[in-house]
């Protein structure tokens, strides 16, 4: 076929170069957002006598059909065509003739795809941001059900001190809200419209960009023609945000793969979210979960392909700026798919409060509540984190722990020790009196709850 910019040369290609060239069987995807944002061109070019009204009316109604038929399916993509812009052209064209070439007056196939791709993204934003809030529903709605349930609250991978298991969910509950508000900011600076920007230099057309822009839903307008064609720095934001939101998951990943093992037993993941062995017939994998974190590396390799295609083009528009797609398109795709997986994983886990609480009476993550008691009978904190160490120090090597010592061995320690000290010991104790805000104690949590369920409201 003949080629749209045919004219300085002969148009003639080789097959293997036009392959190269062509973004068609992945841009294909953008055609809603192609068609409309023609649509609004058509109309803005009738309203500044650009072109007739009955010339815009007959673009429009054609361009309609063509969505129409796109969407039905009676109509199929030409892989043959260099990009989406030229495929709907050409098949305007076919279909309304020689008006359908005026389709394309006062712009550029550089500032239309910069405008498709940010109406695009701007789609998958509001798509991924609401995945991202069920998935905080389903995080905060089991931490409810175990605001209650101790657990040993670990660093270094080590017994530190006792929390609830609904105070260790409702911290992946603040990072997604914290997602959520990332994805907003980012939608905020991509909410802007290129169009209008031509090739490069803006046009000799005495166009309206706000027009197009109010008509198609954005905010403002790109202020300079240069920046509105050249810089893809939305995508970048957008995937560093798509990144770190995949971090969460990651880590939060990383935790349900070690809860669920025999070592640690804290979590029972539903069957139809895990995998059996094709050999070993005891086996339950979580395979959800290690997917995930595996995609994440995916995630971050998209981001620092289209960093590294970025970092050295001159302005303006380069055919580098082409690999933006693919890389942008396989992280959205891939973080919804991981969200959607996420979610229904959260929502069907169960915890095993028993081997949690056991964990936690193993672990000896009472002592610096045992050090607090005494420093709340006068000794300097220091002392008291010396005797409580020695006192840990004697359950090792008696196969005990702080809560099965008499209260004579406490005293040979210090006579600051009274029978009050098994109270303040306690494991609920621990979690209950931890009453700053953002702790661990049954009210903070459900303060955490609260506030998270009406920010999503």
């Amino acid at each position: 076929m003949a080629k749209m910019w045919a004219g300085r040369t002969d148009g003639m290609t080789e097959q293997i170069a036009d392959d190269f060239n062509s973004s068609i069987h992945f841009d294909s995807r953008m055609y809603r957002q192609d068609i409309t944002g023609s649509m609004a061109h058509a109309a803005m070019l009738a309203a500044k006598n650009i072109i007739t009204k009955e010339d815009a009316d007959q673009l429009i109604a054609g361009l309609e059909g063509i969505l129409n038929d796109l969407d039905s399916g009676a109509l199929e993509f030409d892989m043959t065509c260099e990009d989406i812009h030229m495929f709907v052209e050409q098949v305007l064209t076919e279909r309304i003739g020689d008006v359908g070439k005026k389709l394309h007056t006062a712009r550029s196939r550089n500032d239309q795809v910069a405008l498709d791709i940010r109406m695009y993204l701007r789609n998958q934003i509001d798509e991924i941001s609401g995945l991202v809030t069920e998935l905080i529903r389903a995080v905060t709605e089991k931490a409810e059900v175990y605001k209650a349930s101790i657990m040993p609250g670990y660093t270094h991978l080590q017994r530190a001190q006792p929390i609830t298991f609904g105070h260790h969910l409702m911290a992946y509950a603040m990072m997604l809200l914290r997602d959520l508000d990332r994805l907003a900011d980012c939608r905020k600076r991509m909410n802007l419209s290129p169009i209008g920007c031509c090739a490069l230099a803006g046009t000799t057309y005495d166009t309206d960009r706000w027009f197009e822009a109010e008509k198609l839903g954005f905010d403002g307008i790109c202020l300079n023609s240069l920046d509105g064609v050249s810089d893809r720095d939305f995508c970048v934001e957008l995937m560093s945000a798509l990144a770190t939101l995949m971090m969460h998951l990651s880590r939060f990943s990383e935790e349900i793969i070690l809860w669920s093992s025999w070592e640690f037993k804290f979590v029972e993941l539903s069957d139809a979210y895990t995998t059996g062995s094709s050999i070993m017939p005891q086996k339950k994998n979580p395979d959800m979960a290690e997917l995930v974190r595996g995609k994440t590396g995916r995630v971050y390799g998209d981001l620092m392909a289209l960093l590294t295609t970025l970092k050295g083009l001159p302005l303006a528009y380069n055919k580098d700026m082409q690999e933006d797609k693919e890389a942008v398109f396989d992280a959205v795709d891939t973080v919804q798919m991981c969200l959607k997986v996420f979610t229904g994983m959260v929502a069907t886990m169960t915890a095993n409060e028993a081997n949690m609480k056991r964990a936690a009476q193993k672990g000896f993550i009472n002592a610096t509540d045992l050090a607090d008691y005494l420093v709340k009978k006068g000794l300097p904190f220091r002392s008291a984190y010396k005797i409580s160490g020695s006192l840990v120090a004697l359950c090792i090597r008696e196969n005990t722990v702080l809560e099965e010592l008499p209260l004579d061995t406490y005293k040979t320690y210090s006579d600051l020790f009274e029978a009050d000290l098994y109270e303040a010991i306690d494991l609920m104790t621990c979690v209950e009196t931890r009453i700053s805000v953002g702790g661990t104690s049954v009210a903070s949590v459900e303060a955490q709850i609260a506030y998270v369920k009406e920010e999503i409201a």
